[in-house]
């Protein structure tokens, strides 16, 4: 694995950004800080992490809220920094998505191992789904998605961006129409590295997804839950010239 990754540390605590970008940066990273959420969203704007360290107490937006927007639009590994070892603080920290949590007062070198085994899975567990193999626009439903541009459009002209995660989970659903596509198989394939234990995180991004597309889980007209196995595409998929 290159050392040369960007981390993004969010901390309100000076002394401890100062510590991590100082022992990270001497470890080979490349290293970003934000004090409190906007600096987090500012430096996100600019720049695209490989990992972020979110400190739970914050003043303003804390941990959690910010680990829940950041899951909004990326699947980015994220290690939560607690200052106690309460388990209420982890099982919510990973229930939003977070990856590891680490309590504080904490080694550096066993933060930066736990870096490292996050990048590793990241690294060597690939997205099954490939861009080269696939149409360069594909037409399900009222929706054409281009393949290169990650962008959707709609039959009467509008047109949706959609974040990475969002556009390998729907490559995915078009490459396999009328398949039972199971949970491990979605998360594998949208993630990119061991998912954690919680179902749930797939149902929510599943969800996302319908509703950018206009669908409904009720009454599907694109994807259908079955129940039990997974999910399915049940829409017809046409590739456009």
């Amino acid at each position: 694995m290159s050392l040369s990754k960007q981390l993004l540390i969010v901390d309100d605590d000076q002394e401890i950004r100062e510590l991590l970008n100082e022992y990270l940066t001497r470890a080979g990273f490349e290293v970003l800080t934000a004090a409190e959420g906007n600096e987090m969203r500012r430096q996100l704007a600019q720049h695209s992490p490989d990992l972020i360290i979110l400190d739970i107490m914050m003043p303003g937006d804390d941990g959690f809220t910010l680990c829940q927007q950041i899951r909004r639009d990326s699947q980015v590994p994220i290690i939560m920094l607690t200052a106690a070892s309460d388990e209420t603080d982890r099982v919510i920290g990973l229930e939003l998505g977070a990856d590891d949590y680490i309590a504080k007062p904490f080694s550096p070198r066993e933060l930066q191992a736990r870096i490292k085994a996050l990048l590793r899975r990241a690294e060597f567990r690939q997205p099954e789904v490939k861009e080269k193999e696939l149409p360069r626009r594909l037409r399900f439903a009222e929706w054409t998605l281009d393949t290169l541009s990650h962008q959707l459009t709609h039959e009467d002209g509008s047109k949706l961006d959609l974040s990475g995660s969002d556009f390998m989970l729907l490559a995915m659903f078009l490459q396999q129409p009328g398949a039972v596509l199971d949970r491990d198989t979605i998360s594998d394939a949208t993630r990119g590295r061991e998912s954690l234990p919680m179902e749930r995180g797939i149902d929510v991004q599943i969800s996302r997804l319908r509703q950018k597309l206009g669908d409904n889980g009720k009454s599907p007209r694109i994807i259908k839950t079955i129940r039990g196995s997974g999910y399915m595409l049940i829409a017809e998929v046409f590739e456009d010239a």
